[in-house]
């Protein structure tokens, strides 16, 4: 078991400024009620919100979870419990497909087969086929239990006192794993029967698990294969050779949902904002997996919903009064008036990637100050392991450090690995009560070589280097706020570049107000003069190799004891390459491999391993010359780079 658990500053809702342009830090959680608030040395608000405070109405939604005060995790089934009963409580539906109306809520009599009581029975006696008039000649049930689960087993059976007659001789047992881009290709299309004439798909359709024409058995148990399940579906024919009945329809199922979700609801920032770390707390056992997302917007909704006007194709974001459609207004519409709902690009970010859960940390920074925010966790559950989310925090401050900061990087191409000067570009714009910063912080992919001038408005100006390390870098210089909107301000720094498209993202920040939230840069054409329109850097020689140089500290080195040249530093840098193995083989001249040394899993950059002149159990290698092997093991394949060292005492 894998146990996560942040030590930054954690948040997740929302800051509200008081009038006058006062900062005001907010920190918001959600989950985690047993915790204390983080402890500061300065103040702010803190929020307790609860998991189970989710609205739709305001884009909030839960599938198959169970929400705690302090965690939530995955619904998990009761081999032992009928989940029939069950099934409309947990957000499913049982549906019968009406001969005129399609597939509708089942009917009362529907109810008998799973109200428990084994006295009571739903008769398969032609009555349903011939009222009103004709009808399906099937009865067709399904069992939609709202989420996907391991459905292991049916058992169906009529009352005891029937047990000799009253059994089923024709019938089908279909599954359905919910999955939208399999409609319309699985095994068994349901048909609606129009009046015995005309056919018509009803939409839905099954892969059979079980086709039984002669059955002869009163109590039915079947095995269910070990897939996720959406749904279930039965067909049985009415009245052929004799009544038939159902006292009870029993599914089980068991270990946790396979699939599990909680999208939290929009919240309301009150106003534009900095968005600090996201923090989150949890634990995820062997084969599960939770993946966390995040986006923000400038409004409530982050959707955008259309109408068709029934003018060709037309379709329409507002209503027929002209109104611009919302989440109310689009689910009063007609069934034939819905265009669908799509993702509001104009006002939101989208989506995005899944963030390393093991990390417990992220920075939602972003290009821009927001004011409004949302999340998500997907939770995949395995029969040997799932996951639980016990809390989510984020900071924001309002007002922001400034309302934009466009930025972009020159030169836009280099060649691999070479050291290259580089301009950083940061142009602000402020808003009347946006607090200035004083600093600039630039993430680099290695360690950067240093900083050599800033620049603001083409002059130069004092600087202290605060931070150069494996992270990036950081300028403090003297406070930039309205006087200075619209000034270019300009770092020059030294760095290499081993990766195709990277990105020297930033942050602006005010370095006497630590707890305060940095604000991001958005990369775009902050100097209209230059080539330059964004953040990516690009390789200007690139190439298919992944391992572009290996170097030995020294050609010899002596594994005496002495603290001199003990063991022989192996450099090496990796290009275009995200986390891969790596591994140096050590053979002697006789083609014999004796040692191994693995240095883990390596992204693109530039590293060092080391070898102390051991064998594979631990003995000291006798003098002479050996080869070494680096070893990378990328999806295109494994790649090599050698190199010969010498041994010697």
């Amino acid at each position: 078991m894998k146990y996560f658990h942040a030590i930054r500053l954690v948040v997740t809702l929302a800051a509200f400024c008081p009038s006058g342009g006062a900062r005001a830090l907010t920190i918001y959680r959600i989950g985690g009620a047993d915790l204390p608030p983080p402890e500061l040395d300065a103040s702010y608000e803190f929020v307790q919100l609860a998991w189970v405070d989710v609205d739709e109405d305001r884009h909030g939604s839960v599938e198959q979870l169970n929400l705690g005060p302090d965690r939530i995790t995955p619904q998990r089934l009761d081999p032992d419990v009928n989940l029939t009963p069950l099934i409309e409580e947990r957000g499913g539906k049982i549906m019968i497909l009406d001969w005129q109306a399609g597939w509708t809520p089942r009917e009362p009599e529907d109810g008998l087969v799973f109200d428990g009581d084994p006295n009571t029975a739903y008769l398969g006696d032609g009555h349903y086929t011939r009222a009103p008039g004709y009808g399906p000649p099937n009865k067709l049930w399904i069992f939609d239990f709202g989420g996907r689960f391991l459905i292991e087993r049916i058992r169906i059976y009529p009352r005891q006192i029937f047990l000799n007659d009253r059994f089923i001789e024709r019938f089908l047992i279909g599954i359905n794993d919910g999955d939208p881009l399999k409609d319309g290709t699985r095994d068994y299309p349901v048909i609606w029967y129009w009046q015995f004439v005309s056919l018509r798909n009803t939409g839905v359709d099954f892969d059979i698990v079980y086709d039984i024409s002669e059955n002869t058995q009163s109590l039915i148990e079947l095995q269910i294969p070990p897939t996720p399940i959406q749904s279930l579906y039965f067909e049985a024919p009415e009245n052929t050779r004799g009544i038939w009945e159902i006292a009870e329809f029993e599914i089980y199922g068991g270990g946790h949902a396979p699939f599990a979700s909680y999208v939290s609801n929009v919240i309301d920032l009150g106003r534009p904002a900095s968005l600090g770390d996201l923090v989150w707390s949890g634990n995820v056992e062997e084969g599960a997996r939770i993946e966390l997302n995040t986006h923000s917007g400038d409004d409530l909704d982050p959707n955008t919903y259309r109408r068709y006007t029934f003018r060709g194709d037309e379709k329409s974001r507002f209503d027929r009064e002209g109104r611009l459609l919302d989440l109310q207004s689009y689910a009063k519409l007609e069934r034939g008036e819905k265009a669908g709902i799509i993702h509001d690009t104009e006002n939101w970010s989208p989506w995005g990637a899944p963030l390393d859960f093991a990390a417990g940390a992220v920075d939602l920074g972003g290009g821009k100050p927001r004011s409004s925010v949302q999340f998500r966790a997907d939770f995949e559950s395995t029969p040997e392991g799932t996951g639980q989310l016990d809390y989510v925090q984020f900071a924001v401050s309002a007002p922001p450090v400034v309302s934009q900061a466009l930025a972009e990087i020159e030169p836009v191409e280099v060649r691999a690995g070479e050291a290259t000067l580089f301009t950083y570009k940061v142009r602000p714009h402020f808003a009347v009560d946006d607090l200035g910063f004083d600093s600039i912080a630039i993430d680099t992919p290695e360690r950067p070589l240093g900083v050599e001038a800033v620049r603001v408005d083409g002059e130069e100006v004092a600087y202290e280097v605060v931070r150069l390390d494996e992270r990036g870098l950081a300028v403090r210089m003297a406070p930039v706020g309205l006087e200075r909107t619209g000034d270019l301000i300009e770092v020059d720094f030294r760095a290499e570049v081993f990766r195709f498209g990277t990105v020297f993202s930033g942050r602006v920040f005010d370095s006497s107000k630590p707890y305060e939230v940095p604000q991001g840069v958005q990369g775009g054409d902050a100097d209209l003069l230059a080539d330059g329109a964004g953040l990516s850097v690009d390789l200007r020689d690139v190439s298919r190799e992944t391992v572009r140089a290996i170097r030995l500290q020294s050609p010899i080195f002596t594994p005496n004891g002495d603290g001199v040249n003990d063991a022989v530093q192996i450099q090496y840098e990796l290009f275009n390459v995200d986390l891969v193995p790596v591994v140096v083989e050590v053979y002697d001249l006789a083609g014999r491999k004796v040692a191994e040394v693995i240095d883990g899993k390596r992204a693109s950059g530039r590293f060092r391993a080391t070898w102390d002149g051991r064998g594979a159990g631990g003995e000291l290698m006798p003098p002479g010359t050996y080869l070494l092997h680096l070893v990378v093991e990328t999806d295109g394949g494994r790649e090599t780079a050698r190199r010969v060292v010498g041994l010697a005492y």
